[in-house]
């Protein structure tokens, strides 16, 4: 069985790493030309159950390199002024095991460098006769698989062709995303598990990501042939824009990163706060829309299928990538019955007769008899 892969986020790699473990052979395309190519987001918080499937893709020997490089907090939540005198303050919520995405991917990518493609864009795939998939990039090249599996996010080349009836939606709202060194004057901001500023128009979501340990020195110690990068703890903050002032996405904001657009919206806030924004990565610094699609309704069994954003596309927030590890190892598992002769491919006609739920379009192509 060969398994082609649209996508090298978070879930795609874990597809990839689980089948790699099972000896089925599993190849990564990715648009992007390199790992560091653009920004990819920061802190995500796994839970229990994304945790136990993480760790069933991840070769065990990678478990305590994971841990190492995980993060938690403590404490209550509040609810400060523009000026941070204290309005409220709120129980610590259970974010699960925190981690850093750009981490993570680092991991995730050990011992798959010759399985990944950098810059492969899909333009479109065909299901052929023998029931085989073919893949066609913008460079003219092809591929071939017995499966093809669209982790390729909120934007899916592969979801477009495969559902052109599902429409994204715009929320309205607008997202500023960043992060800062964790000095001591910017621990101070989040003395718990996380500050939320409440602006006049605008809200400011402030939480750190504290490393247990620096990320490479760890990856030194626990597994020296993996490389991660030199990701200090951080501050993440994140400023949500309504409606009302959409105009940040207009042309007078044109070439202009996240940290200029909040430092313009902040003049008067606390100094704390407008340092903090100032200290910021620029180069790691996100602005656009915060988009959505509604459920996707299951359909037709075929040797084509979708996992994370790319099935269930949501607004940011970490819960998507708990979906596309819970996506990505229960595929897993059923490709592995399928190469083990417990199950079968279902032929590329054959229609969905109730296997997969609405919230499991995954399961779909693998569904057991």
């Amino acid at each position: 069985m060969r398994v082609i892969v649209i996508g090298a986020g978070l879930g795609g790699l874990c597809l990839a790493q689980g089948l790699r473990q099972a000896g089925i052979e599993a190849e990564v395309y990715e648009r992007d030309g390199d790992v560091e190519a653009r920004f990819q987001g920061y802190r995500i918080g796994l839970g229990l159950p994304a945790m136990n499937t993480l760790k069933r893709c991840l070769p065990e020997r990678l478990h305590p390199l994971l841990m190492a490089v995980s993060g938690e907090l403590t404490g209550d939540g509040r609810v400060v002024d523009e000026q941070l005198n204290e309005k409220g303050r709120a129980p610590r919520q259970d974010e699960g095991v925190l981690f850093d995405r750009h981490v993570l991917r680092y991991l995730l990518l050990a011992g798959l460098r010759d399985r990944v493609h950098f810059g492969k864009k899909l333009d479109s795939y065909e299901e052929l006769g023998d029931g085989t998939v073919s893949a066609r990039f913008a460079d003219g090249t092809t591929t071939t698989g017995d499966v093809l599996v669209g982790a390729d996010g909120m934007g899916s080349t592969v979801r477009r062709q495969l559902l052109p009836s599902v429409e994204i939606l715009d929320t309205g709202v607008r997202g500023v995303i960043g992060r800062t060194p964790l000095t001591k004057r910017f621990e101070a901001l989040v003395p718990g598990w996380s500050t939320l500023v409440l602006g006049r128009d605008s809200r400011l979501f402030l939480g750190k990501m504290p490393f247990r340990r620096p990320p490479h020195l760890a990856a030194a110690e626990l597994a020296p042939d993996v490389f991660l990068p030199e990701t200090e703890s951080y501050l993440r903050w994140v400023m949500l824009l309504p409606p009302t002032r959409s105009n940040v996405m207009q042309a007078d904001y044109e070439g202009q990163d996240g940290v200029d657009v909040v430092l313009g919206l902040i003049e008067n806030w606390h100094p704390d706060l407008r340092e903090m924004v100032r200290q910021a990565d620029r180069r790691n610094s996100g602005l656009g829309p915060i988009r959505y699609a509604n459920p996707i309704e299951p359909w037709p069994t075929r040797a084509v299928t979708l996992l994370g954003d790319s099935a269930h596309p949501m607004p940011p927030g970490g819960l998507g990538a708990n979906l596309a590890f819970f996506d990505a190892a229960s595929l897993s598992a059923n490709l592995v019955d399928v190469q083990r002769g417990a199950s079968a491919l279902l032929p590329a006609r054959t229609t969905n007769d109730g296997c997969a739920s609405m919230h499991r379009p995954h399961m779909e192509p693998l569904c057991k008899p």
